[in-house]
């Protein structure tokens, strides 16, 4: 079985090495199989039963998310905590939905970006986002944890780099009927979503609309002042169907 297993992985590893953009498909890896080990998933018996778990899952996801209150009470301690808090997701819906985004979008950017670059620049912008919006909430409770404002970093480059790759997506008001539009029509209007939404967030971890416009115009500026109007690609292979918004 440990032999089995090993092969599988090493099979893996020599695949993912041998694509155009090795660290998308590493990234989703991570967050996946940080999930699946952590108390969200409900798949380690390790956090408790029913009873206890709720409360295992609060306590995860305040020592490894952030919470604004503790972050510029102690930043010392919770310097970390943005970074660790882009690889922890509250539910089942908030990492499918995230890793979906970050697959459709996430391979074209880096491959025009570099591995290197694009793992600087997701983890950074991750980053900037969180930090951002916990400077607008500073003395906030709530955990927040999440890829969203990484990833939301990554449509914001997307958009810059590849406007007119055609994008499918799936509008409630349209009886959800894949319909394909290019970039520039569906991710401004993804971000007018999230303005309209920002300050609404719920109770329970996540990452607040806030964090996604944050990285959002920290990922269209970055790719603006780094690429520039000139080296955009004006066409592209369109990216695979998304379904719904990160969150």
């Amino acid at each position: 079985m440990i032999t089995t297993w090993s092969t599988a992985a090493a099979r893996t590893l020599r695949a993912v090495r041998g694509t155009s953009a090795p660290m998308t498909y590493t990234l989703i890896a991570l967050c996946s199989v940080i999930f699946v080990l952590g108390p969200a998933s409900g798949l380690t018996p390790a956090y408790g039963s029913v009873d206890t778990l709720p409360a295992a899952q609060r306590a995860y996801f305040r020592h490894w998310g952030v919470v604004p209150a503790d972050l510029f009470d102690a930043p010392a301690r919770e310097v970390l905590a943005p970074a660790t808090a882009l690889f922890v997701h509250g539910s089942w819906v908030h990492l499918l939905g995230n890793m979906l985004f970050l697959f459709v979008f996430g391979l074209m950017t880096e491959e025009r970006m570099g591995r290197v670059e694009f793992t600087l620049f997701y983890v950074g912008c991750g980053y900037l986002a969180l930090l951002g919006y916990a400077a607008a909430n500073a003395t906030s409770e709530q955990s927040l944890v999440g890829a969203s404002g990484a990833i939301s970093a990554v449509l914001g480059a997307f958009l810059f780099l590849f406007p007119r790759a055609r994008v499918t997506s799936l509008l409630p008001f349209l009886f959800f009927l894949p319909m394909r539009f290019p970039a520039w029509v569906v991710l401004p209007f993804w971000a007018a979503l999230q303005w309209l939404a920002a300050g609404r967030a719920g109770e329970g971890p996540g990452v607040a609309y806030l964090a996604h416009l944050v990285g959002f115009g920290l990922g269209f500026g970055y790719a603006w002042v780094r690429y520039g109007r000139g080296t955009r690609v004006k066409s592209a292979p369109a990216p695979a169907p998304e379904g719904e918004n990160p969150s």
